[in-house]
């Protein structure tokens, strides 16, 4: 294709918004930096003041950008799963002195661990170092010269670090996509009185701690002064670690703010590439991004948008192109994630963990998690899987009155539509332990087997108590509303098809589905026809 059709690589976006980033968080610390030295209760300082106000402006930006560039550092569209410490230390020794061997921890997985690990353990020295820095540009040395100086620096280090952990342990590094997009403007607006909130009890839990552990320095770093002074002193630390806690607040706002705001993946509207083949860009997107990365997630979010609204319906448009290879490839991106879900969910549940059987498993204590490590990760993609299910059902529902070439329908695209979906939604009510019989008139031999199987007894009692139970609840509701959303719109076709016994034909895939069997999919289909599927 000529130069200005090929699309911009989709890491181009993250690195755009990241410099983006960088420029407008210095606008917020700049006027609370302004704020502070405004503050009455700051002490002066001993020489020229114009030098020392350039040297603590540049100083308090500096540990600002150090705070907002760690946080691209850690941050994700799904959780991590982290390292114990003890594991953490045995692969950084066998990374630094036993080169080319195996992991100690016996984990093929490991290593990426490791480095995600060293990420946050980086995350939180920046965190501490900024804070350090920025309580001493913020609040000045206090009294005491040098030794007043290290004792607000202490006290910042302790701050940041709290910070740190409370940042990773509340897991706030993980993008949250907003269901409904607002202009960036107006969602930066609607969280200014949550971080005002959330600084106000921070700093005071910081000042609390950073207080009681000041005492345990030597005793230079101690001042002796008069007691108007010294709660003086007190007033303008909680002060400036409000204001230090108020600018980390926004930058992580502004952050979540501009990363998970769409981006459209088309060329411009009018040009060549618009009239040729518009969706190049956005497939592009999707098909060769990093699997669960930001520009992958921003993508699937605008796919969502495309299928589900009426704000690019020329774009929409062009999925039913005559041919229907892209139309294929569009259901293709969609239906891939839910694939492998149930295909997880489904090895899963059908395989001895550790070594025991179905029969132990189901003996287990409903406080046992030791399954769930392995049962959790699977929905750490929730949002990817409740947009590829939503877009499916809408394009599929939406091919009904706006596919005037009958490609969906023509490619199989439909049977594969709700052949998946449903499979998925079976393989996560399995996981929460619902059962699902076939009656006796849907049994045929390719399905005693699995009918008859204990997958569905499964750690039943300890995944409805299990943390991600959730999760499967949400997931299996999203499930739902697709295959209703696409029963609503096609039911007299669906209804008619039953009728002449072509149902499964034109609407159930032939080959075996990731989870369960086609006799399954095919009762599972007629509760969704007759609106009993609960």
């Amino acid at each position: 294709m000529p130069p200005a059709a090929r699309p911009a690589p989709p890491d181009a976006v993250v690195r755009n918004r990241f410099l983006g980033f960088l420029i407008w968080q210095s606008i917020p610390s700049t006027l609370i930096f302004l704020l502070s030295a405004l503050s009455p209760s700051k002490p002066p300082f001993p020489f020229a003041p114009w030098f020392f106000a350039v040297i603590t402006f540049l100083s308090f930006h500096l540990s600002q950008l150090l705070f907002s560039a760690s946080l691209s550092l850690i941050s994700s569209t799904h959780p991590h799963p982290l390292l114990s410490p003890l594991k953490l230390s045995l692969e950084l020794i066998r990374f630094l002195f036993v080169p080319g061997g195996s992991d100690l921890t016996g984990s093929p997985g490991s290593r990426p661990r490791v480095r995600v690990t060293v990420r946050f353990l980086a995350f939180l020295a920046a965190a501490a170092v900024s804070g350090s820095v920025a309580a001493v540009s913020v609040c000045g040395e206090l009294g005491g010269g040098v030794w007043g100086i290290g004792r607000v620096g202490f006290r910042g280090f302790v701050m940041g670090l709290l910070y740190g952990l409370y940042y990773v342990y509340k897991r706030r590094w993980v993008l949250e996509f907003p269901i409904i997009q607002r202009p960036p403007f107006f969602s930066f607006k609607m969280g200014l009185p949550t971080a005002i909130t959330r600084s106000l009890k921070l700093s005071g839990a910081a000042y609390l701690v950073s207080a009681i552990l000041v005492v345990f320095l030597p005793h230079q770093f101690h001042n002796r002064v008069t007691i108007e002074r010294l709660i003086a002193e007190q007033i303008t630390f909680y002060i400036g670690s409000f204001l230090v806690f108020l600018c980390w607040e926004l930058s992580h706002h502004l952050h979540q703010v501009l990363n998970t705001k769409r981006c459209i993946f088309a060329p411009p509207k009018g040009s060549a590439a618009a009239e040729t083949n518009p969706t190049e860009h956005l497939l592009a997107a999707l098909e060769e991004s990093t699997p669960n990365s930001l520009p992958q997630y921003l993508a699937y979010l605008d796919l969502c948008m495309i299928c589900e609204n009426n704000v690019d319906t020329w774009r929409r448009a062009a999925f039913f192109e005559e041919s229907g290879e892209t139309y294929k490839r569009v259901v293709s991106v969609c239906l891939r994630p839910l694939e492998q879900l149930a295909s997880k969910l489904g090895d899963g549940l059908e395989s001895p963990v550790n070594g025991k059987s179905q029969i132990s498993n189901q003996l287990l204590s409903p406080t046992d998690q030791r399954l769930d490590s392995k049962y959790s990760e699977p929905f750490d993609n929730f949002q990817l899987y409740a947009w590829c299910a939503w877009s499916a059902a809408s394009l599929t529902a939406r091919s009904n009155t706006e596919d005037r070439f009958g490609v969906a329908q023509r490619s199989g695209s439909n049977a594969a539509v709700i052949s998946t979906l449903i499979s998925c939604l079976l393989a996560v009510e399995t996981y929460m332990g619902k059962k699902t019989n076939v009656p006796a008139q849907f049994m045929g031999p390719a399905s005693i087997k699995w009918a008859t199987s204990s997958v569905g007894n499964v750690g039943v009692a300890k995944k409805r108590v299990g943390p991600i139970h959730p999760k499967a609840y949400a997931l299996a509701d999203v499930l739902k509303n697709s295959i209703y959303h696409i029963v609503s719109a096609c039911h007299d076709q669906m209804v008619s098809s039953a009728k002449t016994g072509v149902l499964e034909k034109y609407w159930v895939i032939e080959g075996k589905p990731p989870f369960g069997s086609h006799e399954l999919l095919v009762q599972k289909l007629r509760l969704f026809l007759d609106f009993r599927a609960s």
